[in-house]
């Protein structure tokens, strides 16, 4: 069963036949919210709005240990996150639809990792691609069946909020690499690797980050909203498609 956790403005999938919710309870406290299990064309899928349904979570206190539990206790294989971020990259405006493939992480702070306490022993999980490159071939596949344009690769800089960043910082971020930036990316990414599940993101440029382009001396939060309602649409497309094109 594929999983998607949607971020700020998908709250719901509009495709989605909604079947049943779910209420979770984890060893790490509540989830963002009940699980929506339903089908797209029907295949089965489950859902799960990163900053809860009525958008009142912040980035920094996300429960991002017990949003990927509650989906690896129901056996899902594949986590697809959907997230809005600011374009860096020279290629990368608002509207644009990237998949990822590589993290930088700034934040600090958050509940990180399932193995701590006395009682865990020292694991060490391998991160070096920290998406999944077969879920993310199975996306891009997905995005040509259904005739959308995507980048292919790039690098999402993780960082705190939930304020953003100054130009300043952007500059840095770009100088070590980075080439989008999102405030939810880790620890979710490094959690779903630990619970053993093929992670990978769709992401959504829905403005300029501070600094660049038209985000020169100002970020319009009301202009990227109107740009992400367009994208959004892109990726339920995508969605679609890759329901299809899914498997082990």
């Amino acid at each position: 069963m594929l999983a998607i956790i949607g971020g700020t403005g998908l709250t719901r999938l509009k495709n989605l036949k909604i079947t049943h919710r779910q209420v979770i309870r984890t060893p790490y406290g509540e989830p963002s919210g009940a699980l929506t299990f339903g089908d797209i064309n029907e295949h089965q899928v489950v859902f799960i709005a990163r900053h809860g349904y009525g958008h009142t979570i912040p980035p920094h206190e996300i429960n991002y240990r017990a949003n990927i539990w509650a989906l690896a206790e129901q056996k899902v294989k594949r986590v697809v996150s959907v997230c809005t971020v600011g374009g860096i990259r020279d290629d990368l405006p608002p509207g644009t639809v990237a998949v990822p493939d590589q993290i930088i992480d700034y934040t600090s702070g958050r509940k990180h990792t399932y193995f701590e306490g006395g009682d865990k022993p020292v694991t060490h999980v391998d991160f070096t691609e920290p998406y999944n490159p077969k879920l993310r071939a199975r996306i891009l596949k997905a995005a040509h069946a259904a005739g959308q344009k995507v980048v292919d690769g790039g690098v999402y800089a993780a960082t705190q909020g939930p304020r953003l960043e100054t130009a300043a910082e952007i500059n840095r971020i770009f100088n070590d690499g980075g080439h989008m930036v999102g405030m939810t990316g880790m620890p979710e990414a490094a959690l779903a690797r630990e619970a053993g599940l093929r992670y990978a993101t769709i992401a959504v440029v829905s403005n300029w980050a501070a600094g660049r382009g038209n985000s020169q001396h100002h970020v319009d939060l009301a202009a990227a909203e109107g740009v992400f309602g367009e994208a959004i649409e892109h990726v339920h497309r995508i969605l679609e498609a890759l329901v299809k094109v899914d498997g082990d």
